[in-house]
Protein backbone atom coordinates (compact mmCIF):
# COMPACT_ATOMS: atom_id res chain seq x y z
CA UNK A 1 0.00 0.00 0.00
CA UNK A 2 2.70 2.49 0.98
CA UNK A 3 4.56 2.05 -2.31
CA UNK A 4 1.37 2.90 -4.19
CA UNK A 5 0.95 6.21 -2.37
CA UNK A 6 4.66 7.05 -2.01
CA UNK A 7 4.81 9.00 -5.30
CA UNK A 8 1.96 11.18 -4.06
CA UNK A 9 3.66 11.69 -0.70
CA UNK A 10 6.92 12.66 -2.36
CA UNK A 11 5.15 14.94 -4.81
CA UNK A 12 3.20 16.69 -2.05
CA UNK A 13 6.29 18.56 -0.91
CA UNK A 14 9.30 19.67 -2.90
CA UNK A 15 11.21 19.99 0.37
CA UNK A 16 11.46 16.56 2.07
CA UNK A 17 11.99 18.25 5.42
CA UNK A 18 8.38 19.45 5.39
CA UNK A 19 7.18 15.88 4.91
CA UNK A 20 9.50 14.72 7.68
CA UNK A 21 7.99 17.25 10.09
CA UNK A 22 4.48 16.14 9.10
CA UNK A 23 5.40 12.49 9.76
CA UNK A 24 6.88 13.41 13.13
CA UNK A 25 3.72 15.27 14.06
CA UNK A 26 1.54 12.32 13.08
CA UNK A 27 3.66 9.84 15.07
CA UNK A 28 3.64 12.17 18.07
CA UNK A 29 -0.15 12.35 18.00
CA UNK A 30 -0.74 8.64 17.40
CA UNK A 31 1.74 7.61 20.08
CA UNK A 32 0.10 9.79 22.70
CA UNK A 33 -3.57 8.95 22.05
CA UNK A 34 -4.24 5.56 23.63
CA UNK A 35 -6.81 4.14 21.17
CA UNK A 36 -4.66 5.15 18.20
CA UNK A 37 -1.56 3.82 19.94
CA UNK A 38 -3.18 0.40 20.43
CA UNK A 39 -4.21 0.28 16.77
CA UNK A 40 -0.72 1.27 15.60
CA UNK A 41 0.89 -1.40 17.74
CA UNK A 42 -1.55 -4.06 16.57
CA UNK A 43 -0.81 -3.20 12.93
CA UNK A 44 2.97 -2.98 13.05
CA UNK A 45 4.44 -4.79 16.05
CA UNK A 46 5.88 -8.30 15.67
CA UNK A 47 7.43 -10.42 18.40
CA UNK A 48 9.44 -13.62 18.23
CA UNK A 49 11.75 -14.75 21.02
CA UNK A 50 14.34 -15.89 18.48
CA UNK A 51 15.02 -12.26 17.63
CA UNK A 52 15.74 -11.13 21.20
CA UNK A 53 19.25 -10.49 22.54
CA UNK A 54 20.89 -9.16 25.68
CA UNK A 55 23.78 -6.85 24.81
CA UNK A 56 25.58 -4.62 27.33
CA UNK A 57 23.06 -5.87 29.90
CA UNK A 58 20.22 -4.38 27.83
CA UNK A 59 17.34 -6.48 26.53
CA UNK A 60 16.55 -5.91 22.85
CA UNK A 61 13.33 -7.62 21.75
CA UNK A 62 14.55 -7.54 18.15
CA UNK A 63 17.64 -6.22 16.34
CA UNK A 64 15.94 -3.44 14.34
CA UNK A 65 16.53 0.09 15.60
CA UNK A 66 15.70 3.61 14.50
CA UNK A 67 18.88 5.39 13.45
CA UNK A 68 19.92 8.68 14.98
CA UNK A 69 18.76 11.73 13.07
CA UNK A 70 15.12 10.76 12.54
CA UNK A 71 13.73 11.73 15.95
CA UNK A 72 16.44 14.18 16.91
CA UNK A 73 14.84 15.50 20.08
CA UNK A 74 12.67 12.69 21.48
CA UNK A 75 9.48 14.21 20.08
CA UNK A 76 7.71 11.02 18.95
CA UNK A 77 9.21 8.06 20.81
CA UNK A 78 5.89 6.34 21.66
CA UNK A 79 4.82 6.48 18.02
CA UNK A 80 8.11 5.00 16.83
CA UNK A 81 8.06 2.32 19.54
CA UNK A 82 4.64 1.16 18.33
CA UNK A 83 6.09 0.51 14.88
CA UNK A 84 7.84 -2.49 16.40
CA UNK A 85 11.40 -1.22 16.78
CA UNK A 86 13.70 -3.11 19.13
CA UNK A 87 15.38 0.15 20.16
CA UNK A 88 15.34 3.85 19.33
CA UNK A 89 18.17 6.34 19.04
CA UNK A 90 17.61 10.08 19.45
CA UNK A 91 19.94 12.89 18.42
CA UNK A 92 22.38 14.08 17.40
CA UNK A 93 22.18 16.41 20.42
CA UNK A 94 24.72 19.14 21.08
CA UNK A 95 25.55 21.18 24.16
CA UNK A 96 24.30 24.40 22.58
CA UNK A 97 21.02 24.85 20.74
CA UNK A 98 21.63 25.45 17.05
CA UNK A 99 19.46 25.86 13.94
CA UNK A 100 21.60 23.73 11.64
CA UNK A 101 22.38 24.58 8.05
CA UNK A 102 20.14 26.71 5.80
CA UNK A 103 17.24 25.00 4.04
CA UNK A 104 16.75 23.16 1.78
CA UNK A 105 19.04 20.58 3.38
CA UNK A 106 17.48 17.19 2.52
CA UNK A 107 17.34 15.90 -1.05
CA UNK A 108 15.79 12.72 -2.42
CA UNK A 109 17.60 10.72 -5.09
CA UNK A 110 14.66 8.51 -6.00
CA UNK A 111 16.34 6.54 -8.79
CA UNK A 112 19.10 5.59 -6.34
CA UNK A 113 16.81 5.00 -3.34
CA UNK A 114 18.99 7.45 -1.49
CA UNK A 115 19.03 10.76 0.37
CA UNK A 116 21.53 13.55 0.70
CA UNK A 117 21.29 15.56 3.89
CA UNK A 118 23.27 18.46 5.31
CA UNK A 119 21.14 19.13 8.37
CA UNK A 120 24.06 20.26 10.54
CA UNK A 121 22.94 18.91 13.94
CA UNK A 122 19.87 21.14 14.21
CA UNK A 123 18.51 20.68 17.75
CA UNK A 124 17.35 22.54 20.85
CA UNK A 125 20.42 21.65 22.88
CA UNK A 126 21.12 19.19 25.69
CA UNK A 127 19.32 21.17 28.41
CA UNK A 128 16.06 21.37 26.45
CA UNK A 129 16.11 17.70 25.45
CA UNK A 130 16.87 16.66 29.03
CA UNK A 131 13.89 18.73 30.23
CA UNK A 132 11.63 17.04 27.66
CA UNK A 133 12.75 13.57 28.72
CA UNK A 134 12.42 14.48 32.40
CA UNK A 135 8.86 15.74 32.00
CA UNK A 136 7.48 12.60 30.36
CA UNK A 137 7.13 8.89 31.03
CA UNK A 138 8.44 8.00 27.60
CA UNK A 139 11.12 5.60 28.72
CA UNK A 140 8.97 3.58 31.12
CA UNK A 141 5.95 3.63 28.80
CA UNK A 142 7.72 2.27 25.79
CA UNK A 143 9.86 -0.42 27.40
CA UNK A 144 12.18 0.05 24.42
CA UNK A 145 15.87 0.83 24.94
CA UNK A 146 16.81 4.42 24.17
CA UNK A 147 20.16 5.44 22.73
CA UNK A 148 21.30 9.05 22.88
CA UNK A 149 23.59 10.35 20.14
CA UNK A 150 25.75 13.36 21.08
CA UNK A 151 27.89 15.64 18.94
CA UNK A 152 29.96 18.82 18.94
CA UNK A 153 28.28 22.21 18.74
CA UNK A 154 29.23 24.17 15.65
CA UNK A 155 30.45 27.15 17.70
CA UNK A 156 32.77 25.01 19.83
CA UNK A 157 36.40 24.92 18.78
CA UNK A 158 37.93 21.51 18.12
CA UNK A 159 40.34 21.80 21.04
CA UNK A 160 37.36 22.28 23.37
CA UNK A 161 35.24 19.50 21.88
CA UNK A 162 35.82 17.10 24.78
CA UNK A 163 34.11 19.48 27.18
CA UNK A 164 31.20 19.90 24.78
CA UNK A 165 30.59 16.14 24.61
CA UNK A 166 31.01 15.77 28.37
CA UNK A 167 28.41 18.46 29.10
CA UNK A 168 25.74 16.71 27.00
CA UNK A 169 26.74 13.31 28.39
CA UNK A 170 26.31 14.47 31.98
CA UNK A 171 23.06 16.31 31.27
CA UNK A 172 21.45 13.33 29.51
CA UNK A 173 23.09 10.44 31.34
CA UNK A 174 20.08 9.37 33.44
CA UNK A 175 17.83 9.09 30.39
CA UNK A 176 19.82 6.92 27.99
CA UNK A 177 20.33 3.17 27.93
CA UNK A 178 23.41 3.69 25.75
CA UNK A 179 25.25 6.68 24.29
CA UNK A 180 26.78 7.34 20.88
CA UNK A 181 29.74 9.63 20.27
CA UNK A 182 29.15 11.08 16.82
CA UNK A 183 32.48 12.17 15.35
CA UNK A 184 31.66 11.24 11.77
CA UNK A 185 28.91 13.49 10.44
CA UNK A 186 30.13 15.36 7.34
CA UNK A 187 27.87 18.34 8.01
CA UNK A 188 29.61 20.08 10.92
CA UNK A 189 32.87 21.75 9.83
CA UNK A 190 35.91 19.92 11.21
CA UNK A 191 33.91 17.28 13.06
CA UNK A 192 35.49 14.33 11.29
CA UNK A 193 38.91 15.42 12.54
CA UNK A 194 37.66 14.24 15.94
CA UNK A 195 38.12 10.67 14.68
CA UNK A 196 41.88 11.32 14.94
CA UNK A 197 43.57 9.57 17.83
CA UNK A 198 44.39 12.55 20.06
CA UNK A 199 40.98 14.22 19.82
CA UNK A 200 39.05 10.99 20.22
CA UNK A 201 41.13 9.91 23.22
CA UNK A 202 40.39 13.23 24.91
CA UNK A 203 36.66 12.91 24.32
CA UNK A 204 36.35 9.29 25.41
CA UNK A 205 38.55 9.60 28.49
CA UNK A 206 36.35 12.42 29.77
CA UNK A 207 33.20 10.37 29.29
CA UNK A 208 34.86 7.37 30.95
CA UNK A 209 35.81 9.39 34.01
CA UNK A 210 32.23 10.53 34.42
CA UNK A 211 30.52 7.18 33.91
CA UNK A 212 33.05 5.59 36.25
CA UNK A 213 31.76 7.87 39.00
CA UNK A 214 28.13 6.83 38.52
CA UNK A 215 26.22 3.95 40.09
CA UNK A 216 25.48 2.50 36.63
CA UNK A 217 28.16 2.34 33.95
CA UNK A 218 26.26 2.92 30.72
CA UNK A 219 27.56 1.74 27.34
CA UNK A 220 29.36 4.23 25.10
CA UNK A 221 29.65 3.61 21.36
CA UNK A 222 31.48 5.50 18.62
CA UNK A 223 29.80 6.21 15.29
CA UNK A 224 32.26 6.09 12.43
CA UNK A 225 32.29 6.80 8.70
CA UNK A 226 33.09 4.52 5.77
CA UNK A 227 35.09 7.37 4.24
CA UNK A 228 37.97 6.48 6.55
CA UNK A 229 40.73 4.35 5.05
CA UNK A 230 40.96 0.92 6.63
CA UNK A 231 44.27 1.73 8.42
CA UNK A 232 42.54 4.74 10.00
CA UNK A 233 39.71 2.47 11.11
CA UNK A 234 42.30 0.24 12.77
CA UNK A 235 43.75 3.27 14.60
CA UNK A 236 40.25 4.18 15.76
CA UNK A 237 39.71 0.62 16.97
CA UNK A 238 42.89 0.86 19.02
CA UNK A 239 41.66 4.05 20.71
CA UNK A 240 38.30 2.40 21.41
CA UNK A 241 40.06 -0.60 22.90
CA UNK A 242 42.34 1.57 25.05
CA UNK A 243 39.33 3.55 26.29
CA UNK A 244 37.15 0.46 26.90
CA UNK A 245 34.48 1.58 24.47
CA UNK A 246 31.54 -0.80 24.26
CA UNK A 247 30.75 -0.86 20.54
CA UNK A 248 30.73 0.84 17.15
CA UNK A 249 28.02 2.10 14.84
CA UNK A 250 28.98 1.48 11.21
CA UNK A 251 28.30 3.71 9.48
CA UNK A 252 27.43 7.35 9.15
CA UNK A 253 26.59 8.92 5.79
CA UNK A 254 29.24 9.15 3.08
CA UNK A 255 30.67 11.98 0.99
CA UNK A 256 31.24 9.61 -1.90
CA UNK A 257 29.01 9.83 -4.96
CA UNK A 258 30.39 6.72 -6.66
CA UNK A 259 27.91 4.74 -8.73
CA UNK A 260 24.98 7.13 -8.49
CA UNK A 261 22.41 7.17 -11.28
CA UNK A 262 21.31 10.66 -10.31
CA UNK A 263 23.62 13.49 -11.26
CA UNK A 264 23.87 15.92 -8.36
CA UNK A 265 26.12 18.65 -7.03
CA UNK A 266 24.38 18.88 -3.67
CA UNK A 267 26.74 18.85 -0.69
CA UNK A 268 26.09 16.65 2.32
CA UNK A 269 26.08 13.07 3.48
CA UNK A 270 24.68 10.36 1.23
CA UNK A 271 22.56 7.58 2.76
CA UNK A 272 20.50 4.73 1.40
CA UNK A 273 21.12 1.85 -0.99
CA UNK A 274 24.39 3.20 -2.48
CA UNK A 275 25.93 2.85 1.00
CA UNK A 276 24.85 -0.76 1.61
CA UNK A 277 27.80 -2.69 0.23
CA UNK A 278 30.52 -0.43 1.61
CA UNK A 279 29.09 -0.31 5.11
CA UNK A 280 28.78 -4.10 5.11
CA UNK A 281 32.43 -4.43 4.06
CA UNK A 282 33.48 -2.19 6.95
CA UNK A 283 31.38 -4.21 9.40
CA UNK A 284 33.08 -7.39 8.21
CA UNK A 285 36.52 -5.76 8.54
CA UNK A 286 35.87 -4.62 12.12
CA UNK A 287 34.36 -7.97 13.09
CA UNK A 288 37.49 -9.67 11.86
CA UNK A 289 39.74 -7.31 13.83
CA UNK A 290 37.73 -7.25 17.08
CA UNK A 291 35.42 -10.30 17.15
CA UNK A 292 33.88 -9.54 20.53
CA UNK A 293 33.02 -5.89 19.94
CA UNK A 294 29.27 -5.38 19.38
CA UNK A 295 28.45 -3.51 16.17
CA UNK A 296 25.31 -1.69 15.11
CA UNK A 297 25.11 -1.88 11.32
CA UNK A 298 23.62 0.98 9.32
CA UNK A 299 23.47 1.79 5.64
CA UNK A 300 21.17 0.78 2.80
CA UNK A 301 18.84 -1.52 4.72
CA UNK A 302 15.57 -1.75 2.79
CA UNK A 303 14.60 -5.38 3.42
CA UNK A 304 15.09 -8.40 5.65
CA UNK A 305 17.76 -9.64 3.23
CA UNK A 306 19.71 -6.38 3.64
CA UNK A 307 19.44 -6.64 7.44
CA UNK A 308 20.50 -10.29 7.44
CA UNK A 309 23.51 -9.43 5.29
CA UNK A 310 24.65 -6.91 7.92
CA UNK A 311 24.05 -9.37 10.75
CA UNK A 312 25.99 -12.18 9.08
CA UNK A 313 28.82 -9.70 8.39
CA UNK A 314 29.08 -9.05 12.13
CA UNK A 315 26.39 -6.61 13.27
CA UNK A 316 24.50 -7.66 16.39
CA UNK A 317 21.95 -4.91 15.81
CA UNK A 318 20.94 -2.84 12.79
CA UNK A 319 19.35 0.57 12.25
CA UNK A 320 17.20 2.04 9.50
CA UNK A 321 16.52 5.59 8.32
CA UNK A 322 16.38 6.05 4.55
CA UNK A 323 14.75 2.64 4.08
CA UNK A 324 11.89 3.75 6.32
CA UNK A 325 11.25 6.74 4.05
CA UNK A 326 11.21 4.67 0.87
CA UNK A 327 9.56 1.50 2.20
CA UNK A 328 7.16 2.98 4.76
CA UNK A 329 6.16 2.23 8.37
CA UNK A 330 5.65 -1.48 7.75
CA UNK A 331 9.35 -2.01 7.10
CA UNK A 332 10.25 -2.90 10.69
CA UNK A 333 7.69 -5.71 10.79
CA UNK A 334 8.72 -6.98 7.35
CA UNK A 335 12.38 -7.10 8.40
CA UNK A 336 11.65 -8.96 11.63
CA UNK A 337 9.33 -11.46 9.96
CA UNK A 338 11.89 -12.02 7.22
CA UNK A 339 14.72 -12.51 9.71
CA UNK A 340 12.78 -15.32 11.41
CA UNK A 341 12.38 -17.05 8.05
CA UNK A 342 16.11 -16.73 7.35
CA UNK A 343 16.95 -18.19 10.78
CA UNK A 344 14.67 -21.15 10.11
CA UNK A 345 16.13 -21.66 6.63
CA UNK A 346 19.71 -21.63 7.89
CA UNK A 347 19.12 -23.69 11.02
CA UNK A 348 19.94 -21.03 13.62
CA UNK A 349 18.05 -21.24 16.89
CA UNK A 350 18.23 -17.48 17.45
CA UNK A 351 19.58 -14.30 15.88
CA UNK A 352 22.79 -14.26 17.93
CA UNK A 353 23.95 -17.47 16.22
CA UNK A 354 23.87 -15.71 12.84
CA UNK A 355 26.00 -12.74 13.93
CA UNK A 356 29.33 -12.69 12.11
CA UNK A 357 29.06 -16.04 10.31
CA UNK A 358 30.24 -14.42 7.07
CA UNK A 359 33.08 -12.46 8.68
CA UNK A 360 35.64 -15.23 8.57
Amino acid sequence: MYKLIRPLIFKASSDPENMHRAMMGLLHMVGNVKPLSYIERAMFDFTDERLSQNIWGINFKNPVGLAGGFDKQAEALPGFANLGFGFLEIGTITRHAQPGNPRPRIFRLENDHALINRMGFNNEGADAVAARLNSTLLLSRNKVPIGINIGKSKITELNKAAGDYLYSFEKLYEFGDYFVVNVSSPNTPGLRQLQDKSYLTDILSGLNNYRGSQKIRKPVLVKTAVDLALPAIDDLLQVCSDQHIDGLIISNTTLSRDGLITKTNEAGGLSGQPLRKKSTEYIKHVRGRVPGLPIIGVGGIFSAADAYEKIKAGASLIQIYTGLIYEGPGLVKKINQGLVKFLERDGFKDISEAVGVDAW
